[in-house]
């Protein structure tokens, strides 16, 4: 893969922080990259696969009876995953029992945070489908949701940063990275709309995700949540552009992975222009999560008829045991009152279902209560954790 040399991808201008300390700051120049990207054949084969397996993924909502169902706990699967990239250390499990009922001992700041994160995404796929665009009105929106509770509230949720922040190290003057000081954040986020709304010139979708995230997190306009609003961004372009019908692309298990790897392209993009090694080194990752993602819903089919079957040899009871595991495969964690919401059966009824269910070891109770107790679809949670063991 031909890279072509860049130099910087913006100025340092020195500025001075709360206490006078003078540190250099990094403000990137406006997209499209100059010289222009050079999409050699190696590149352009990455970002094929890419296309195509994107394609693969839009399509298995063919595959699956009910999308919503997969989306409901593959977005919770994301959201835990992006939280952890930035230091939480809540599990699936931990949100769906929180959601079921505040369980108690789930750490609260963490979980609360994660729990925000599917909010914010909810909210910015709703205005998407009104017909608002991907637009900074839309990010700070979406921002405020991400950051309504837990440790971000009082973090400017909803607004574009007023002082400087920094990454890495106890203060700017030892920060591995700082990003544009706050004067200039309406300059580097106008430009970044606009680019967002193919001014200068049109650009292809995947290609438009890889640079616009990059530029989102070195401009880095909010004092907290950059980086899973970045993360998120990719997924809602998307689906503004079209190629995806679903929010079903998440990238986060692959920076999760490659991490190192991840921050290294953030920084050689900064100082010498390396844009291509970057979109590649996307590309790979869009590829490698579409082709995860498809080959979850697969196995997720596979365990629902599984399941389905064996529920069937149970002759009279089928029907009663058939509702209640059709409940459990919309949420995979529930009390018993959220069962009975669901398919308006008896208590007892559900009971004696879920107690079958355990007795197959296709349900489990999860809290060890007599009272209040929550059942989990234990092979679907196995599936759907996979990869969100905390860092």
């Amino acid at each position: 893969m031909r890279q072509t040399t860049r130099g910087p991808t913006g100025r340092y201008e020195t500025t001075s922080v709360v206490g006078g300390e003078r540190v250099k700051a990094f403000i990137p120049a406006p997209l499209p990259p100059e010289p222009p990207l050079q999409i050699d054949a190696a590149l352009r084969d990455k970002l094929d696969a890419a296309l195509l397996a994107v394609g693969r993924l839009d399509s298995v909502t063919t595959l699956l009876p009910d999308t919503h169902l997969f989306l409901y706990t593959y977005v919770r699967k994301e959201a835990v995953l992006s939280s952890q990239i930035e230091g939480t250390q809540s599990s699936l499990s931990d949100l769906l029992l929180f959601e079921a009922s505040d369980a108690p001992g789930v750490p609260m700041d963490d979980v609360v945070e994660v729990s925000n994160y599917v909010a914010a995404l909810d909210h910015g796929l709703k205005r998407i489908r009104e017909g608002f665009p991907l637009s900074n009105r839309l990010f700070r929106e979406i921002h405020g949701v991400l950051l309504s509770r837990g440790r971000g509230r009082a973090k400017q949720p909803g607004d574009f940063r007023t002082s400087q922040n920094w990454i890495g190290g106890s203060r700017p003057g030892n920060a591995s990275f700082v990003p544009p000081p706050p004067q200039h954040l309406p300059d580097c986020m106008g430009a970044l709309e606009k680019w967002l709304h193919d001014q200068p010139e049109r650009t292809s979708p995947l290609l438009k995700a890889a640079l616009a995230h990059v530029q989102f997190e070195t401009i880095h306009p909010f004092l907290d949540g950059n980086g899973r609003l970045g993360r998120l961004m990719v997924t809602l372009l998307l689906c503004v552009e079209g190629v995806l019908s679903e929010p079903l692309l998440y990238l986060s298990l692959y920076l999760k992975k490659n991490r190192d790897a991840y921050y290294g392209w953030l920084d050689r993009i900064r100082t010498k222009g390396e844009w291509e090694g970057w979109v590649g080194f996307f590309a790979d990752g869009v590829t490698e999560t579409a082709s995860g993602a498809v080959n979850t819903a697969q196995r997720l089919v596979k365990l629902f008829k599984r399941d389905q079957d064996r529920i069937q040899e149970l002759g009279r009871a089928a029907s009663t045991v058939l509702r209640v595991h059709g409940a459990l495969r919309a949420r995979p964690v529930a009390s018993i009152g959220q069962v009975a919401a669901a398919t308006g059966m008896s208590v007892p009824a559900i009971t004696k279902s879920l107690m079958t269910l355990r007795d197959m070891k296709i349900a489990r109770e999860l809290t060890g209560r007599r009272r209040n107790r929550l059942f989990g679809y234990s092979a679907y949670l196995r599936i759907l954790e996979e990869g969100t063991e905390p860092l």
